[in-house]
């Protein structure tokens, strides 16, 4: 007969008892973390008619960006950008303009509609901001600070 292995503890409950996390834990860790928000940026998009990936978008754009700069920051062919911009242009969310420097190169601008859906985007992240405000001042300045510590790099 042979015995059931006794379940591990999820990692958000998981006693390290003293010893360092490992790779795994933190990425376990980070992936929860990540699902949790996207989750809730999923939901606070749909109530806008967007998908994620389109609000992942709207987000990039603090600025204008070229479309094959959105293809790497949303780890996508470029072919996939050209439908996504076309849907958020036909919405009024977005605009295209030629580079000044380089004609070759279309820029996507985010519009103040655009800017507005980010916003209520957001604010409609509730579950997000329910785990942000179980944070202390402390906590919140240490978790933007390892946050920009992962990947450094990334400037967008």
């Amino acid at each position: 007969m042979s015995r059931t292995p006794a379940p591990h503890p999820a990692p958000e409950t998981a006693d390290l008892k003293g010893s360092d996390p490992t790779h795994v834990d933190l990425l376990e860790r980070l992936a929860r973390a990540a699902a949790g928000y996207y989750r809730d940026l999923a939901a606070a998009a749909a109530v806008q008619g967007l998908t994620m990936t389109q609000a992942k978008m709207l987000i990039l754009l603090r600025q204008p960006l070229p479309m094959r700069a959105l293809a790497g920051l949303l780890a996508c062919d470029a072919s996939n950008i050209t439908g996504l911009v076309d849907r958020l242009e036909a919405h009024g969310l977005v605009s295209r303009h030629l580079d000044p420097a380089d004609r070759r190169i279309k820029n996507v601008v985010a519009t103040e509609k655009g800017l507005e859906a980010v916003r209520v985007i957001r604010a409609d992240m509730r579950a997000t901001s329910a785990a942000f405000n179980r944070l202390d001042d402390e906590g919140r300045r240490s978790l933007y600070e390892l946050l920009g510590r992962l990947h450094p790099d990334e400037t967008v």
